[in-house]
């Protein structure tokens, strides 16, 4: 069982693919699946992986762990995420959290930011796994991320 098979799974191109929720199991196979690098924005909790960390990187795996609460993302939240994206590009990469819904929510707004696909296809990615405007505070949150880059 590959990370292909965690919680709403999306492979967004050869480089970088997304998720939700990962089991021991799927992390340990990270490393005969190509990755590099995975970055958590999960906090830690009830249904987190314990030692996800230390799983990964006993693998020589680089692993960032950036705990976005649900209830409000920060703006120094995708900043820390932007950083750690830069920093591993042109690296294999797997960005998860709970239901994806963080995971592809950043990434969209990344991958607009840095020109990597369209505002059109940037929602397409997040409206695959879940509606942000089912939740007003990721709707006005990834609103205003997305007004800060234009203006």
């Amino acid at each position: 069982m590959g990370v292909e098979d965690s919680y709403n799974f999306r492979r967004v191109n050869d480089g970088l693919t997304t998720s939700g929720l990962v089991s021991a199991e799927q992390l340990g196979d990270l490393s005969r699946e190509g990755y590099d690098a995975v970055i958590n924005l999960f906090p830690d909790g009830e249904r987190a992986v314990p030692d996800e960390a230390r799983i990964v990187q006993d693998q020589g795996i680089d692993y960032v762990y950036i705990p976005v609460d649900f209830e409000a993302p920060l703006r120094a939240d995708l900043d820390a995420f932007t950083e750690a994206m830069d920093a591993r590009t042109g690296r294999k990469i797997h960005v998860h959290c709970a239901a994806n819904y963080r995971a592809t929510a950043f990434y969209a707004l990344y991958a607009v930011r840095h020109g990597l696909c369209t505002a059109d296809e940037a929602d397409e990615l997040v409206r695959s796994v879940w509606d942000p405007a089912e939740f007003p505070v990721w709707r006005d949150w990834m609103s205003e991320e997305q007004t800060r880059e234009t203006s």
